[in-house]
């Protein structure tokens, strides 16, 4: 690959895992290193890789991002990334997942938020587990079973707990009905009229159930390049995803690199 690549397309999945004498699924958790090499970790040095596969074959890669100088809830966790990327690619469903280390109870409730959670199927690649299955002779590296994510969270705490059951879910199709009432935004700056409802566009697609206060951020590279980030709620409120943070998830994502 000439440069990181955060999306594969299904046909490329099927190819890569014909190639390498896998199934699909086989592929994911060996794609799990190389997604935690694109990790931006500056303050912690942990890098953490995530990828999924989506109900449309596709494959997805979640990195963590950091960011020096501001408070350590700034930080985009692997598993949030990840889904903010399907988010970007309007793929509707989470299916798989395999990721470098256990996720954080913070991520485990933000999967929540996807329509059948509990039934996400979850692998974890560590290497301490590849060693302990290699102790325990239960399994190699073509053998790894997923697991539900209900085992990670037995008693969730999602939105059946707060919302109508055919309310939409976080990566669903929806839209807040926001609109511009008068000229918020001085159109002489860079990026102009474009700027602005890509902003707006992002707030309508924002998740914010909980608060009913959608939001969205539009970002402009210095090549002029826009990437927009939409605001993303947990039901347990702290999990939530601000939408500068979801810009910058695409923004990275695009592999931007001409500074913003």
């Amino acid at each position: 690959m000439d440069r990181p690549r955060f999306v594969i397309d299904s046909a490329e999945a099927e190819q890569m895992a014909k190639q390498s004498g896998q199934t699909v699924l086989q592929l994911l958790p060996s794609l799990v290193k190389s997604a935690q090499i694109l990790a931006r970790p500056p303050i912690s040095k942990y890098h953490v890789g995530a990828v999924g596969m989506g109900s449309s074959g596709r494959i997805f890669l979640g990195v963590n991002l950091e960011f020096p100088g501001l408070p350590l809830n700034q930080t985009v966790h692997a598993e949030q990334f990840l889904i903010t990327n399907l988010s970007l690619n309007a793929e509707p469903r989470l299916q798989y997942l395999a990721v470098s280390a256990a996720p954080c109870g913070h991520c485990r409730q933000f999967l929540q938020e996807l329509r059948g959670a509990p039934d996400v199927k979850l692998l974890i690649s560590s290497s301490e587990d590849e060693k302990e299955n290699e102790i325990n002779n239960c399994c190699n590296d073509k053998d790894q079973e997923f697991t539900p994510l209900s085992h990670f969270l037995s008693h969730r705490f999602g939105p059946d707990d707060l919302l109508e059951k055919d309310a939409p879910l976080l990566l669903e199709s929806h839209r807040n009905g926001l609109s511009f009432r008068s000229n918020l935004c001085n159109d002489k700056i860079d990026g102009g009229d474009d700027l602005k409802h890509a902003a707006l566009e992002a707030a309508n697609m924002s998740h914010a159930p909980y608060s009913g206060c959608p939001s969205g951020v539009a970002l402009l590279d210095v090549e002029g390049k826009i990437y927009k980030g939409s605001y993303m709620e947990s039901a347990a409120y702290n999990p939530s995803l601000p939408p500068a943070q979801a810009a910058v998830v695409a923004y990275v994502a695009s592999c931007g690199g001409g500074g913003l």
